[in-house]
């Protein structure tokens, strides 16, 4: 007995940790945590955030060390003119130098002032609020993709749910038709048509139960979730329904794309003044410090050898006087680049606010559409459940009975449809609006 409890006992942790049960919220939550687009998001503002400590670096002290060794096969011959020992009019040539040479030494570069520098260091730090904003959108994205997804198995869920009892309806009803056929009081041809019905239903169930599947699988690849496990939706559709006709306010300026393509035109500006601060001086400083030798034999370790020091430090001030036209063209371009980022700004609020009107008038009527067909469905069940009486006791054939329950699948397939219209026009708004939130 202790046996088979202990086997019971792991088949339930076994096979009841392979599903999971999840909440709208939940599953927007592991989406948010798991998806392979926000990740790569996240990396992009890492990178950026690093890009900033680069180009920070340019502006502080560059030390390096360099070391240099010479082995001239050939020493080097130099020539001077002859008067210079005496021989006026002549060339006279001699090697000079030594077959060995080295030097060590050490170099920092200083950066004082260059337009760029300053120009860049901002573009970098600008460009890591571009970045989460961008984050911000694939985060957007990826709760649209899954509260659709969860919203698509819930319907699926309660489509499969009505279908179901459909199904059971029709063999209840064929059995007691063929306890009154096994009496004489209907003919065959009526148990015929019921069994054409429940063939129709269980057609019609094996294609909803398809589609509740497919939902599951589209909602457990939008939220990441492997496609391999179980998962258990514990939101009510009616509940999420009501939600969705709650909060309608919100504005086109809270819009991502609009912000991106904002926050766009302040790197085509920055670009601009980029260029223009390439017009004013660089100036640099630099200091250098190395020690040099010279053998005519490998004797640089002995030391007793002498290495001569250097030390020498500068600055180096560079003034563009005439570029032939470059910086002209290139400021123009920028110029160009501005003007284009703007247009394209108010092209974007233009579609915005018709999309805008567009998605409200789609959700009044999804919404009317919604009442209406949940009134008409209730008609056509109350149609279909009297016919199913008559039918029982024999005084309604089971073609009418047939014609009924035709109607009622009509019914429920345009109030399936007027469900997810109201969903799809409420969650296009949440987008244009930037309110996708986790509820």
């Amino acid at each position: 007995m202790e046996k088979k409890i202990f086997i019971l006992a792991f088949l339930t942790l076994t096979f009841g940790a392979s599903s999971q049960e999840f909440s709208l919220f939940e599953a927007q939550t592991h989406a948010i945590e798991n998806a392979e687009d926000i990740k790569r998001a996240e990396l992009d503002l890492e990178s950026a955030e690093k890009q900033v400590v680069e180009t920070r670096a340019i502006g502080l002290p560059q030390i390096q060390s360099e070391m240099n060794f010479q082995n001239f096969l050939n020493i080097p011959v130099q020539v001077v003119d002859g008067s210079f020992i005496g021989q006026p009019g002549t060339l006279v040539s001699f090697r000079a130098g030594t077959d060995y040479n080295a030097n060590a030494g050490i170099t920092m570069n200083q950066l004082i002032f260059d337009g760029s520098y300053i120009i860049g260091l901002k573009v970098s730090r600008f460009y890591t609020e571009f970045v989460s904003t961008s984050i911000k959108r694939s985060q957007q994205q990826v709760l649209f993709d899954v509260t659709r997804a969860y919203e698509m198995a819930l319907i699926s869920e309660r489509n499969k749910s009505f279908i179901d009892t459909l199904v059971k309806i029709t063999e209840d009803l064929k059995e007691k038709q063929t306890q009154l056929f096994e009496v004489g009081l209907i003919p065959q041809e009526e148990i015929d048509q019921t069994n054409y019905s429940l063939l129709t239903a269980k057609t019609n169930q094996t294609a909803a139960d398809l589609a509740y599947k497919n939902a599951l699988t589209m909602l457990k690849m939008t939220m990441a979730y492997p496609i391999d496990k179980e998962i258990i939706l514990t939101d009510e559709l009616d509940n999420l329904l009501q939600e969705q006709l709650t909060d309608l306010s919100g504005n086109i300026e809270s819009n991502l794309q609009l912000e991106l393509l904002q926050k766009q035109k302040v790197l085509s500006e920055y670009d601009l003044k980029n260029i223009k601060m390439k017009n004013l001086p660089r100036l640099s400083g630099f200091f250098n410090h190395q020690y040099n030798a010279y053998r005519n034999e490998f004797t640089f370790f002995d030391t007793n050898e002498e290495w001569f020091s250097q030390t020498v430090w500068g600055i180096n001030l560079t003034i563009p006087i005439f570029s032939s036209g470059d910086r002209w063209a290139k400021t123009q371009k920028a110029k160009i680049a501005i003007k284009q980022d703007e247009y394209a700004i108010q092209q974007l609020e233009r579609s915005l606010q018709a999309r805008e009107i567009q998605i409200q008038n789609n959700l009044t009527s999804a919404r009317q559409n919604l009442e209406l067909q949940g009134e008409n469905i209730k008609l056509a069940r109350k149609i279909y459940d009297n016919s199913l009486v008559k039918a029982e006791i024999g005084k309604e054939n089971s073609i009418l009975v047939t014609q009924k329950y035709n109607q009622l699948i009509a019914a429920q397939t345009q109030y399936v449809n007027a469900m997810m219209d109201v969903f799809n026009a409420k969650l296009e708004l949440d987008q244009l609006y930037n309110k996708i939130n986790r509820k």
